[in-house]
């Protein structure tokens, strides 16, 4: 029997439904009723998952499990959540319920491993998921060499994601705040690139950039798809 789908999304708003889009997209499906039943809550009121890692702000997690409430009641087989930072929560979340989650951060991280061997990845994300060391972590238990921005790439890189994407600005406002992060890590030896904060992708497409780089939003969209029982497209 093929399964459901459940978002816990609204972190931000435009990622979720990018998540949305790229399931559609890469689902093998040659008619509207092949495709997965999917749910989405989009709670954008969720708190902000950087400032309560770092700065003590308001815990997300009251708000994310009763999003998580809804999807169960709606009957979701899985859940996904279209937020690196939120990943940290993790541990907390999955004792609420009884779905099983799939992990944005595995499902990278496995990318990482099987398309760049041997190279060394540029982490891209918030300074909340590289604080908490999500990524760090599930590379170096799979192998993969990595780098991480020093500070101030950081603090460009948030700037790309809050007052960029997340504020819908036009991709010239943050055109040359996100090269000069890449460009950077690519002079210590990144050679390739993990787009760690689902605002990321869409910044690398409002660009028009070629980057060799893993998208975990799409690779989560894949490894969702897999669980459902249906067949990606292209493989």
């Amino acid at each position: 029997m093929k399964k459901t789908i459940g978002i816990l999304g609204g972190m931000g708003p435009m990622a979720t439904a990018d998540l949305f889009r790229k399931i559609t997209a890469l689902t093998g499906a040659g008619r509207d009723n092949d495709h997965i039943r999917i749910y989405i809550d989009s709670n954008a009121s969720i708190p902000d998952r950087t400032a309560a890692i770092l700065e003590g702000g308001e815990d997300p997690v009251p708000a994310m499990a009763d999003a998580l409430r809804h999807l169960e009641l709606c009957g979701a087989d899985c859940v996904i959540m279209p937020c690196n930072t939120a990943h940290y929560f993790l541990p907390r979340l999955e004792p609420l319920t009884k779905l099983p989650f799939l992990s944005m951060i595995q499902a990278a991280a496995n990318a990482c491993r099987d398309r760049f061997p041997g190279r060394t990845v540029g982490i891209l994300a918030t300074t909340g998921t590289l604080s908490a060391g999500l990524y760090q972590e599930a590379l170096a238990g799979r192998g993969v060499p990595f780098l991480v921005p020093d500070a101030a790439e950081r603090a460009r890189l948030m700037e790309v994601i809050y007052q960029g994407v997340k504020a819908g600005a036009p991709p010239e406002a943050y055109r040359e705040a996100f090269l000069s992060v890449t460009k950077g890590m690519a002079g210590r030896g990144a050679a390739c690139f993990l787009l760690a904060c689902t605002e990321l992708p869409l910044a690398v497409r409002e660009l028009g950039l070629d980057l060799p780089c893993a998208d975990p939003t799409e690779e989560l969209a894949k490894a969702a798809i897999r669980f459902c029982g249906y067949s990606v497209r292209g493989e």
